[in-house]
């Protein structure tokens, strides 16, 4: 069957440096590589927040979609698009979740039960549903009652590592994550604060998320007893990232819940350790022996869980070990388009 013509839509550019805009990025080459005539369709980047302006020239760019056009919809504004205008969209519609906006941390409460509702609804007008993990599928499934047969995991891909290891000393602590509550960034400073006694420096790379949430972040570092030894770098290029996976000795991310976490298999790829917490879909990232795995929202074990890695070398590097062999197993992205493409053809 020859490849179809496709529409991609996600909320503002599509080049935003976050792990759901990488997926999406990748994705969208990967299908136009197997010869998919992709077309972009930009959304309003104030989603899944968008006032009444912004929600009706989304739902107009949608609506004017022919109906031979199959249409991938990014989560972050599918789930809060207005049902009764998404009901009169002609194309059929792919959504990829990512995780669901209801289980973003620190939404009030009845900001989530509105996501929750809106998502839900809106899964049902859905022809198929993405999804990057087995634990995003559960979700859907259990909480959302998306029917099992309605989700297609389409596990994001990796690219080859670029630049050798060359971990320096001390040893570095890296953590990549957007600068969001949800990332924990302040539960990692805090559990850094605990370990002055060892040798280490750490980095936080990320690109600012939510307002205000970076400057209470450098205050945090800054009233630190070790604040000389992190840095709060934001986003950094692509090269500098690669640098920085090369001379880490350590993984690191807080999280309170990611639906997969794209970090961690490029943490996976260069053989790190991981440091991170039982939240969501990293008990099922991560393998259990390429890292520790310690509760969300404590700081302590968080502490304790660094101060092991950092002294126990036999322990760092058997996760290592660990690591390396998991990489193998890692798909790449031209295996994710090639998933997306087989939902896109039985759609068509």
């Amino acid at each position: 069957m020859s490849p179809i013509p496709a529409a991609f839509a996600l909320p503002g550019d599509i080049a935003t440096v976050t792990g759901g805009y990488l997926y999406d990025r990748r994705l969208f080459e990967g299908l136009e590589g197997l010869g998919h005539a992709m077309r972009l369709v930009p959304l309003s980047p104030q989603f899944p927040f968008a006032d009444a302006a912004a929600m009706a020239e989304s739902l107009a760019a949608l609506a004017d979609l022919p109906a031979d056009c199959p249409v991938i919809v990014d989560g972050l504004a599918y789930g809060a698009l207005e049902t009764e205008g998404l009901a009169r969209v002609r194309a059929p519609i792919l959504a990829l979740v990512h995780h669901p906006l209801a289980l973003e941390s620190g939404l009030p409460a009845d900001q989530a039960a509105h996501l929750e509702a809106t998502e839900r609804a809106n899964l049902r007008l859905a022809r198929h549903v993405l999804v990057p993990s087995p634990h995003t599928s559960r979700i859907l499934i259990e909480r959302y009652d998306v029917p099992p047969g309605a989700i297609t995991v389409a596990r994001p891909g990796v690219q080859p590592v670029r630049i050798a290891p060359a971990p320096t000393d001390p040893p570095l602590i890296l953590s990549v994550g957007i600068l969001h509550p949800r990332k924990g960034h302040d539960i990692l400073i805090a559990a850094l604060g605990a370990l002055g006694d060892l040798d280490w420096r750490a980095v936080i790379a990320g690109t600012p998320w939510e307002a205000g949430h970076a400057d209470a972040l450098a205050r945090q570092i800054a009233a630190s007893p070790v604040a000389d030894r992190i840095t709060l770098a934001g986003a950094v290029p692509d090269e500098r990232l690669e640098t920085l996976y090369a001379e880490a000795s350590l993984f690191a991310l807080a999280t309170r819940y990611e639906g997969h976490g794209l970090v961690f298999d490029e943490a996976i790829l260069r053989g790190l350790p991981i440091l991170s917490c039982r939240t969501g879909a990293v008990p099922d990232t991560v393998p259990q022996d390429a890292g520790l795995l310690v509760a969300p929202d404590d700081a302590t074990a968080f502490a304790g869980a660094l101060r092991l890695m950092l002294t126990d070398r036999a322990r760092r590097e058997a996760a290592a070990a660990a690591a390396r062999r998991a990489a193998a197993a890692l798909p790449d992205w031209p295996a994710t388009a090639r998933v997306v493409s087989g939902v896109l053809q039985r759609l068509a």
